[in-house]
């Protein structure tokens, strides 16, 4: 590394504006990284985890007045437990003589499957691990699979991120609004439905309107020397120094933590940075330099990392270790699952983003990759700072942006537009009844299925097992046209291929959520037990065949659920949000609800159409996509009669070209009066380009471009392949008329004859025509195939470069037997440059299939042969 030098903590050199070089006492008090523990006070509830050092669960409290996490320890005498169905004496036999089992007694359940009470007995055990051991001795079990901190909030049905009044054993919810308004207006709005949803519409309410908490928080970023470009430091190893880290909190305070290295007049760059606002302190040895940071981040108690679980806190652990800290004047625990502190909870926002719902749905796919430079650029409209040659060759005050940037951005991913991210993650943890770590690190169907069964302890419902769903709701009546499908599917129509202007995509609002609600889809519901029923109504298909039946006779407790979180962003917070005459912070805050409740409807489908999710039962989930079909089937018919024209439809949509506007409200109308669902104009096109079903290419009014499932689609593509192809959809963008898309061919000419004179004259760098890709394995597993990344690899090593699973290697594609070279050993003049106009094509190709452009119309007069002996 560049002006790299390790110096020992006499080193006298002096920083002009900058605090002397540091060396801080080694050792470091683990009571700096103790959560005072509570017993009375106010303050909202963000995790509960189960401490095994005391046997009890504990909750983290967070009180806004003085910005710190207490810890409150259970006073009630809550333990773990299971069900079973045999008497007390039969259960305590199985048992034997452990000392483990607390208690064994009869409780009382309402069983929704069998519509009636149940008793059975629990079995009270000591600690959560006894409850693995002992549940498979018995012949079945009930709620034997649940994580004990989620069976506590369950029990004692908190709400995390709601303000509680804690005393003793007590958990009392602090409601700052007037609920018999709140009755009134449930009243009203939902008048027409039984008296269980309205009560639970009520309960729910409370969570929608309570202001968040105002948390006080930092993020955290380290960067670590490496000896080559490219290579990924790992945690386990932590072999190479930190030398760097920064924080950055939310009132905008930021610090950046260096080792010492280079002369004195580097060190004067740093000066401009402390101009700029952020404090720079420099070390000079890297132990000082991270027990410093554990005495800045002590201060806060969350802290938010981007890869943390897998990188920063990892290696800080085990590099500590290294330098000689003790685990007690560690800050930082690494789990079975995740990493975290003493001191404070964290958030991963690279997990959280990584999260399919939240990317597609919360954020509606403004991001396409879930690293955070693609993030910040999508969300705050700013990314990271370039890193040409790797932090180890960076100067100081360079090393020092880099690191403040990523830290800056990562604070500002949950401040940007009014806090709106760190608002979505509190609904998020109150609908879902998780803490702050859980939520933030789980998929949708988690947050669903303990929604689900929170509601089920509210109610004294047994938790159904996942045998007896499978056991007793097994009845199929579908073929899955996909492969791999337990049941048919959506229906999707096959497009005609070529250019339409003017195209309205008309979308079902919800339109499996409001079919659960609509016909009242339960597992308990469909195809309920002979004689449990005494209205039972039909389920259809979209030719008319009967499939399954639902009970009408009572409301399926999914049909309340998903419903209600329909109907409030529907009929309340959508509204809310748009309401000029409520104060704009609060619009801002009902506009985060309803971005909430549109994660958990868009996704409750998905996951309860999924046969590993717990709820799951494969006739609801059948049933669902055959009325789905049904009524697309039946859409497209009366829109043929009243004379629209649909070219296209997919599982929940209409595309019509050029539709009369009288002709579509007639439609529109005939589908709520029918179904009682509302179709709505979600998009309109200048024109879409369809090639083959589900693939098509669409420019918005806007300009911006849509491409959805079309070939070509490569991750790994060079620099000067992703440049060429954003500037041909900039061109796309520009197209207005018909006549427009007669010039696109030369357009595509122009900028392909470009590319194909830098490549002739060689003026892309290797770095612009390098691919890189991670090494998945250790080399020496590659046994029988060699990858082209691999080959690229192997010829480092034979160079005396160490190579390691996980480095990114950087290759290029040559002429020769072997075809590649790592970036460091090849020559822009080695380039085979007919590897490259395939790359290329294949990128191209996404464009021109719709267009029904061949790729010969725009490449085939120009011979590569030409280029090649040029």
């Amino acid at each position: 590394m560049a002006g790299f030098k390790h110096k020992n903590a006499e080193d006298p050199v002096m920083s002009p504006g900058i605090s002397s070089i540091i060396h801080e006492p080694s050792g470091l008090d683990p009571g700096l990284f103790e959560i005072q523990e509570a017993v009375d006070l106010e303050g909202y509830i963000m995790e509960v985890s189960y401490d095994g050092s005391t046997s009890k669960a504990v909750i983290y409290v967070y009180v806004e007045e003085d910005g710190k996490l207490y810890k409150v320890y259970d006073k009630t005498g809550h333990r773990p437990y299971f069900l079973v169905d045999l008497e007390p004496e039969k259960a305590r036999e199985i048992a034997g003589r452990s000392q483990d089992v607390v208690d064994i007694y009869r409780v009382e359940k309402f069983d929704l499957l069998s519509n009636r009470k149940v008793m059975l007995t629990k079995i009270v055990v000591r600690d959560p691990l006894v409850v693995r051991r002992l549940r498979d001795k018995y012949p079945k079990t009930w709620e034997a699979n649940i994580k004990y901190h989620h069976n506590y909030i369950y029990d004692n049905q908190l709400t995390p991120g709601m303000k509680y009044r804690v005393k003793g054993s007590r958990f009392d919810l602090i409601v700052n609004i007037d609920m018999d308004k709140v009755r009134e207006e449930i009243s009203e709005i939902f008048s027409g439905e039984p008296e269980y949803v309205r009560e639970t519409a009520i309960k729910w309410y409370p969570i929608f309107e309570a202001p968040p908490p105002r948390v006080k928080r930092a993020s955290l970023d380290i960067e670590v020397y490496t000896p080559t470009k490219g290579r990924i430091p790992k945690p386990e190893a932590a072999e190479y120094p930190i030398i760097s880290a920064a924080i950055c909190d939310n009132s905008g305070k930021c610090k950046v933590l260096l080792l010492k290295r280079g002369d004195g007049e580097e060190l004067k760059a740093l000066r401009e940075i402390e101009k700029e606002g952020a404090e720079v302190r420099v070390f000079s040895d890297e132990r000082s330099l991270v027990v410093a940071l554990y005495r800045e981040i002590a201060r806060y108690p969350v802290i938010v990392t981007f890869n943390g679980d897998n990188f920063d806190l990892p290696y800080l652990y085990t590099r500590s270790r290294k330098l000689g800290l003790q685990k007690e004047e560690i800050p930082i625990v690494i789990r079975e699952t995740h990493a975290t502190f003493k001191h404070a909870l964290h958030i991963d926002l690279y997990r959280f983003f990584k999260n399919r719902a939240i990317q597609n749905y919360a954020f509606e796919g403004k991001y396409k990759e879930h690293m955070l430079d693609a993030v910040a650029q999508a969300l705050l409209g700013k990314g990271k700072l370039a890193n040409e040659e790797g932090v180890g060759s960076m100067s100081i005050d360079e090393l020092a942006r880099y690191n403040l940037r990523d830290a800056q951005l990562t604070i500002e991913l949950t401040t940007y537009s009014k806090e709106l991210l760190w608002k979505l993650i509190t609904l998020l943890m109150r609908i879902s009844k998780l803490g702050l770590e859980d939520v933030t690190r789980t998929q949708v169907s988690t947050w669903i299925k303990n929604l689900f069964y929170w509601e089920h302890r509210s109610k004294g419902y047994l938790i159904p097992s996942e045998i007896d769903l499978s056991i007793k709701k097994s009845r199929k009546a579908t073929e899955a046209i996909i492969k791999g499908k337990k049941y048919a599917g959506a229906i999707v129509i096959d497009p005609p291929q070529g250019v339409f202007f003017d195209v309205v995509v008309a979308d079902y609002a919800s339109l499996y959520p409001s079919i659960i609600k609509r016909w009242n889809l339960s597992y308990e519901t469909v195809d309920p037990p002979e004689g449990m029923c005494s209205k039972l109504e039909p389920i259809a298909d979209e030719s008319g065949n009967e499939i399954h039946q639902v009970c009408m006779d009572r409301v399926g407790i999914t049909s309340v659920m998903i419903g209600l979180l329909r109907d409030f962003r529907v009929k309340i917070y959508k509204r809310k949000a748009k309401d000029k005459s409520v104060p704009e912070e609060l619009r801002n805050w009902y506009d985060v609800v309803q971005r909430a409740m549109k994660v958990y409807i868009n996704a409750s489908y998905g996951v309860f159409g999924h046969e590993k999710f717990p709820l799951y039962a494969l006739p609801v989930a059948e049933s669902v996509t055959a009325i789905g079909r049904m009524i697309i089937t039946r859409s497209l018919k009366k829109a043929e009669e009243l004379g629209l024209m649909v070219l296209y439809g997919d599982t929940d949509s209409l595309f019509i070209w050029s539709p009369d506007q009288g002709k579509l409200d007639k439609l529109r109308s005939w589908i709520y009066e029918n179904f009682g669902l509302e179709l709505e104009v979600d998009k309109r096109y200048r024109f879409v380009a369809f090639s083959l079903k589900k693939n098509y290419l669409g420019v918005l009014q806007d300009g911006s471009v849509d491409i959805k499932g079309l070939v070509g689609k490569k991750k790994h593509v060079p620099e000067f392949v992703k440049e060429a192809f954003a500037e041909a959809v900039g061109r796309l963008g520009s197209i207005e008329t018909p006549q427009d898309i007669m010039r696109i061919s030369s357009w595509l000419r122009d900028i392909l004859q470009d590319i194909y004179r830098k490549l002739r004259d060689k003026e892309y760098t290797l770095d612009q025509l390098s691919f890189k890709m991670t090494l998945g394995k250790p080399l020496e597993s590659y046994t029988k195939n060699t990858p082209q990344h691999v080959k690229a690899a192997l010829m480092l090593a034979r160079e005396g470069v160490s190579i390691s699973q996980g480095d990114n290697i950087l290759f290029v594609k040559v002429r020769g037997r072997e075809g590649v070279k790592p970036v460091q050993l090849a020559k822009v003049s080695e380039i085979d440059l007919e590897k490259y106009i395939e790359s290329l094509r294949s990128a191209f190709e996404q464009i021109l299939a719709p267009l029904s452009i061949e790729w010969e119309e725009i490449s085939g007069h120009m011979r590569l042969s030409d280029f090649a002996h040029a």
